[in-house]
């Protein structure tokens, strides 16, 4: 006996290329929101907004959401919820294409995990944001946080003005459809004070760059192409660093040392 086959329709085929995983499960939607800590007074960005799964409660503790969702079908749904909240603006656009608001404003979404590059780095770019959690792929969440001792090039990178956290876990049956993957939620914050003086940050990039980008892995071999192997190897002893460290297991707290004392007049 043949098989029975699926029908797909266009529905499921829209799921699939807008990456969409609703959030369907209450606890796991309060998890979210109480990470988030919307400003009572403030701006609020929600990206993905769905059907309003999050909106709702969202819009109840900020000062004025504004709620994207690309998707027509479930925009339609979005906006009679929206209507019946009045500090809730519905947007029916990508929030990729958005204006940047000009006052500080935060972000919060179970964002398409296809996009969740585009929609950090959106973020991260984005002067006057004071914070995002969002709700990603839970291995995106733990590489990010450092929560396995291995740090990312983006994650240390932008340190001195970023704090990057794994502020919890939520299983994959708390979506619909249900993805194979769990999820986590990411929480960055933007520090009040830099831990930098922003002249020196692009020096600090640059460094970083360099350490990621080496041949062999290691710290020593990395950094060693552009700084005398002597000051170097006093630097790492000074930051008590073994040469040999891979770069991925380098804390931010430690390229922050080096910085300063590679880079001390």
């Amino acid at each position: 006996m043949a098989p029975r086959r699926t029908r797909t329709t266009e529905r499921d085929r829209s799921r699939r290329v807008l990456s969409q995983n609703f959030l369907a499960d209450p606890a796991a939607i309060g998890r979210l929101v109480d990470a988030a800590r919307p400003d009572p007074h403030g701006l609020l960005l929600e990206v993905g907004a769905g059907r309003g799964q999050l909106t709702r409660p969202l819009a109840a503790r900020c000062g004025h959401l504004v709620a994207y969702e690309v998707d027509p079908a479930a925009g339609a749904t979005l906006a009679r919820v929206c209507a019946a909240l009045p500090n809730v603006t519905h947007r029916q656009a990508d929030f990729l294409a958005a204006p940047v608001p000009p006052e500080p404003f935060e972000v919060v979404g179970n964002i398409p995990w296809s996009l969740t590059s585009a929609v950090v780095r959106w973020c991260l770019t984005a002067p006057e944001l004071r914070a995002a959690t969002l709700l990603t792929q839970l291995e995106y969440a733990r590489r990010r946080a450092g929560d396995q001792g291995r740090w990312s090039r983006l994650t240390v990178s932008t340190w001195p003005e970023f704090t990057w956290r794994l502020a919890g876990r939520v299983p994959r049956t708390a979506f619909r459809p249900v993805p194979r993957v769990d999820a986590g939620i990411l929480r960055i914050a933007r520090r009040p004070e830099p831990l930098l003086p922003a002249a020196t940050l692009p020096a600090y990039q640059r460094m970083v760059e360099l350490g990621f980008g080496g041949v062999g892995g290691s710290l020593a071999a990395s950094l060693g192409r552009r700084h005398p192997r002597a000051r170097l190897a006093a630097v790492l002893r000074a930051a008590r660093l073994d040469p040999a460290t891979p770069v991925g297991h380098v804390w931010p707290e430690q390229w922050l040392v080096l910085f300063r004392l590679l880079h001390a007049r």
